[in-house]
């Protein structure tokens, strides 16, 4: 067969990749390898799929389906498999396999969820609350000897590119600096340290058979959970915007979230804030305009 990567794939690796990077020139060898090696039965390739990795359908020698999941060194492989396998299928899809040359080619063998059917085709409300459950799931002790990133580390580089941006693009300077004294507040005084999904929102929530939703995809950090709820806050974000309820109904998302997962709203607000624009600021940098600008007037609610 003949692992063709998704266009959505390609184009956004292609927004990211460093200079040399020939990783998707690489990967249809990398995936027949994968496959061959652990005589798996090919179903599809998941398209659109996502933007960070290759996703296969696939079912094992015992026809057991599953899915094969590949991704490059940049989108930290090796952190999405220590962090799935401390899981163990609470909360998140199930690592079935894991061994030396999945470590250094960036592959995963996981558990078959619907996907398909994500909480976001659920109604809103529902919607959230299905998410939030999943995600206090997530949210144990990190191990003693972890190797994860820092959320202080991760958004450390974030900040750097976010000052950088706004030189670039003067008038997000006023949301920028917003953001970074959020941050520095933020990082004063962190209430916990958890494992965190790091990426979470509600199209990384899928159907299952062992349980109704887990999640997946994680590129996980560990931090406070106010990071990890902050994405899952403007989920829909298009929808808010386009309503002149939008800022209101952010407010009351802020809290409701807040006080259903026992998070400090203040810390959590200040994380949306911050991830808003992280986000919009990112967007703009790589040319993706209508994103940027919406996540950039979402910020300016907070």
């Amino acid at each position: 067969m003949v692992f063709e990567p998704p266009q959505r794939l390609t184009r956004a690796l292609g927004e990211t990749a460093p200079a040399g990077d020939d990783w998707l020139a690489r990967l249809p060898e990398v995936a027949e390898r994968a496959v061959t090696r652990r005589e798996l039965t090919v179903e599809r390739v998941q398209v659109p799929g996502g933007r960070s990795s290759l996703v296969v359908l696939v079912r094992r020698a015992d026809g057991t389906p599953a899915v094969l999941k590949l991704a490059p060194p940049r989108a930290r492989p090796g952190s999405e498999r220590a962090a799935l396998a401390h899981w163990a299928g609470l909360g998140a899809v199930q690592l079935l396999e894991a061994d030396a040359e999945d470590a250094v080619e960036g592959v995963l063998l996981l558990e078959r969820l619907h996907p398909d059917v994500s909480v976001r085709s659920l109604p809103e409300a529902r919607a959230l609350l299905e998410a939030a459950g999943t995600l206090r799931r997530l949210w144990v002790e990190p191990p003693a000897d972890h190797v994860f990133e820092t959320v202080a580390e991760r958004t450390g580089r974030q900040a750097a590119a976010m000052r950088a941006g706004a030189a670039a693009a003067p008038e997000t300077a006023p949301l920028v600096d917003a953001a970074l004294t959020a941050r520095e507040e933020l990082l004063a005084a962190p209430p916990e340290q958890r494992l965190l999904h790091g990426t979470f929102r509600q199209s990384k929530v899928l159907a299952g058979e062992r349980m109704p939703w887990l999640a997946v995809g994680p590129d996980p950090v560990v931090g406070e959970s106010a990071f990890d709820l902050a994405r899952l806050v403007r989920d829909r974000v298009e929808d808010l915007i386009a309503t002149p309820s939008g800022p209101a109904t952010t407010r009351r998302r802020i809290k409701r979230l807040a006080e259903s997962l026992e998070v400090d709203q203040e810390r959590l607000r200040g994380w949306t804030l911050f991830r808003a624009v992280e986000s919009g600021v990112r967007a703009l940098r790589v040319g993706r305009p209508k994103d940027g600008e919406l996540l950039l007037e979402f910020a300016g609610w907070l």
